[in-house]
């Protein structure tokens, strides 16, 4: 699903939303969710499940081609643990072709 998609099924489910308000209302949560994460914040959506951010420590890698150590810095990372309901939910249902 993309972003248009949801925007799309947004719209749909309720009629009063033009597309255009479907749009800011799906740009508005992504930008707060974004914004939230970037300042380190976590995100909990109960049975949807949590966005937050992981370190990653700075530690010495290798160049495939040379062989050469390289020194790779710190990084922070965005991770997303599903909640118990979308687990279940996902495990129980087949896949479609």
């Amino acid at each position: 699903m993309t972003r248009s998609d949801l925007v799309e099924e947004l719209a749909a489910r309720f009629s009063q939303l033009t597309q255009r308000d479907a749009e800011y209302a799906v740009k508005t949560i992504l930008d707060a969710v974004s914004d939230a994460m970037v300042r380190g914040h976590r995100i909990e959506i109960r049975g949807f499940g949590s966005f937050s951010v992981n370190r990653r420590p700075p530690r010495i890698g290798r160049n495939p081609r040379t062989g050469e150590s390289v020194h790779i810095p710190e990084k922070r990372v965005p991770h997303f643990k599903p909640g118990k309901a979308l687990r279940e939910a996902v495990d129980q249902r087949p896949i479609e072709p």
